[in-house]
């Protein structure tokens, strides 16, 4: 049996996907919810991040073969996860994330405007938290008791984060990739055009903490036809 192991995304903390943790859980699946929280707060990031990630596996003694789940911002960084670890890997599912742009930045990857919006934000080289990016707080949608504790988790990341170019890593092996709001629906459509499991929830990206049993359903669909 796969272990799932789960990654939250960078500008949240473990809280946004530990509802889906304990449902796959409760489902009687091998699950592991990692916490990167630490990892972001000083350049390099993604060295840092990677780094901790291994260092977490091995602490875990969790067993192969696994299957790495990364959500939104976690979900580019999957090979180079895959990459630092000893244990096999049995495949990789984006949940509501950009696919891998090895050796491009985020800064490179998305709507100008969203880089400008951001970057006029930044405060002692600082980004604010996630939630405060937008317009409207994301996190409205997520019951009052768990969207305290994300929005105490979300990290100030350094601006560095976003100009720094994502890891040079190849990965060749099988993957998935699970939809859970419109933004990503072209990310979505080029899994489908790579011939991979592609499994579609109506939500919003916070899904896996308010729509655990449906996010598990689709998490387990891709896990199995991999």
């Amino acid at each position: 049996m796969v272990t799932v192991v789960l990654m939250h995304s960078p500008f949240l903390g473990p809280s946004s996907m530990r509802p889906l943790a304990d449902e796959l859980a409760s489902e009687g699946v091998a699950v592991l919810l990692v916490d990167l929280q630490m990892t972001v707060n000083e350049a390099p990031v993604h060295q840092r991040l990677i780094g901790a990630f291994a260092d977490a596996l091995q602490d875990a003694g969790v067993p192969g073969p696994l299957v790495l789940v990364g959500h939104s911002g976690a979900g580019p960084l999957l090979p180079a996860f895959a990459d630092a670890l000893e244990l096999d890997v049995a495949g990789l599912v984006f949940l509501d994330s950009d696919l891998p742009t090895p050796g491009r930045a985020w800064r490179e990857t998305v709507d100008p405007a969203l880089v400008s919006q951001v970057k006029a934000s930044v405060r002692d080289g600082r980004l604010p938290r996630w939630d405060r990016w937008f317009d409207s707080d994301p996190l409205r949608l997520v019951p009052a008791g768990l969207r305290e504790e994300m929005r105490d988790e979300a990290p100030e990341v350094p601006w560095e984060f976003l100009k720094e170019q994502r890891p040079s890593v190849e990965w060749s092996g099988p993957c998935g990739y699970v939809l859970l709001s419109p933004v990503y629906e072209d990310a979505a459509v080029r899994a489908e055009g790579l011939g991979w499991p592609v499994e579609r929830v109506e939500a919003h990206h916070l899904a896996a903490a308010t729509s655990p049993s449906s996010v598990a359903a689709a998490v387990k669909s891709v896990v199995s036809r991999l």
